[in-house]
């Protein structure tokens, strides 16, 4: 049978109603109160409180408050009145009953109209998260093929100046052997003319007149002396230069080097990338960019800023399954599972990545301010209130100025004060 409050005091003004309900001793949770308009019900084993409001009450700004043993409500009036009482007086079984029922199904009614809100708004991030994607994946490949017809035209234009090149080297090779033709013929051309001087009718002055015309001019060309004006040097032959260096896998030159250390950190990562291989047998049909952590690390933090947390997720887990060893990683993947409720999985990366990020120094003391409070934020939602106090306190020590932790960590100390039962 429960037991009946019958103790409560409350207390009111035009715009408020103010009541507190003794416990004794008995623990209460939110999920111990109902409230609605003109019903009120608290049900905390072995103790049970249940009253008529004398009138509606608005219910979504109403507030209750448990502490020390106490129950304190703050119940916001629709309109501003002073009440004759707090609970209906006068009022028949019937009545009761009806107003009982009434309450009960409009709160059904509000729950149900709040899911389908939810997923009407689930549905909605997830094709915004969709159609963010496609964006980016659209933007990528836009830019790949920018990237292409780039290099294309670059080739192209090479090519066409490589083609001009070849032309002029050809007009060049016709002119000399144009030049050639030119000089041996000119022998053939002085003895043509001392023959058709010989055989002409003797005539003294015309004979000598000719013959020093052809030992002045007759026996050169001017066309040929231009040529030879003009002539250049024949172009540099092609030919390749080979130039051959130590097979070196370090930067290092083969003089500065300790051969024996660097064949025994080659091995280990040849035995390292076997053993991935192995594990990763079921991955062979990823692109070689999918195979790399960073990049899926980019595209999980992608993922993250449109809202879609699942795709993180898994881009993250493919990460890790890749290379365990980063941080980030596990850092990022609590930060999802956050946002999905996925309390015990975001405690067990956020104590993963605390481990990797040793020793403590002040490069990854961000990283690791972060790794606490996802830690202590998830605590704190499984009302765990002490173990997320230590983790906030943590981050306090490694960054004490950031006044959001110790904001946050004050009322976690409110939080234990209250739940903690009067002495």
């Amino acid at each position: 049978m429960p037991v009946w409050l019958r103790e409560h005091s409350w207390r009111q003004t035009l715009t408020a109603v103010y009541l507190s309900l003794p416990l004794r001793g008995a623990r209460a949770t939110p999920a111990n109160i109902f409230c609605s308009e003109r019903y009120l019900k608290v049900s905390v084993p072995p103790f049970l409180f249940e009253a008529i409001l004398y009138a509606p009450i608005d219910d979504a700004n109403s507030t209750a408050k448990i502490g020390n043993g106490n129950i304190f409500f703050t119940l916001c009036k629709k309109e501003p009145a002073m009440w004759d009482s707090l609970t209906l007086a006068n009022a028949g079984k019937e009545e009761l009953q009806y107003l009982r029922e009434n309450a009960v199904l409009k709160v059904q009614e509000k729950a149900k109209e709040e899911i389908e809100a939810k997923k009407i708004t689930k549905q909605e991030h997830k094709k915004y998260a969709l159609e963010a994607t496609m964006k980016l994946e659209e933007a990528e490949r836009k830019r790949i093929e920018d990237l292409k017809e780039k290099e294309r035209q670059k080739v192209a234009k090479e090519l066409e100046f490589w083609k001009n090149q070849q032309k002029d080297a050809d007009k060049y090779e016709n002119l000399q052997k144009k030049g050639e033709l030119h000089q041996e013929t000119e022998p053939l051309n002085e003895r043509k003319n001392e023959k058709m001087n010989k055989t002409r009718i003797p005539n003294e002055g015309t004979s000598k007149i000719r013959l020093k015309s052809t030992k002045g001019h007759g026996s050169c060309s001017i066309f040929s002396q231009n040529l030879k004006e003009e002539q250049l040097p024949a172009p540099r032959a092609a030919a390749t230069i080979k130039v051959n260096f130590t097979p070196r896998v370090f930067p290092t030159a083969l003089r500065e080097s300790r051969v024996a250390e660097e064949e025994e950190w080659l091995h280990k990562q040849a035995e390292a990338r076997r053993i991935i291989n192995s594990d990763l047998s079921e991955l062979e049909d990823l692109k070689e960019e999918e195979k790399n952590p960073d990049w899926l690390k980019d595209k999980g933090n992608k993922m993250f800023a449109t809202g879609n947390y699942l795709g993180a997720v898994n881009a993250y887990n493919l990460a890790v399954r890749l290379n365990n060893k980063l941080p980030l990683l596990y850092l990022n993947r609590a930060a999802c599972h956050l946002k999905l409720r996925n309390l015990h999985k975001a405690i067990e990366d956020s104590s993963k990545a605390l481990e990797l990020l040793t020793p403590p120094v002040p490069d990854n003391e961000n990283a690791r301010v972060k790794a606490h409070v996802r830690r202590g934020t998830a605590f704190c939602q499984l009302e765990l209130y002490a173990e997320g106090l230590q983790d906030y306190e943590a981050a306090l020590k490694i960054d004490p100025k950031n006044k959001n932790i110790e904001k946050d960590a004050e009322k976690i100390r409110h939080l234990i004060q209250e739940t903690m039962p009067s002495s």
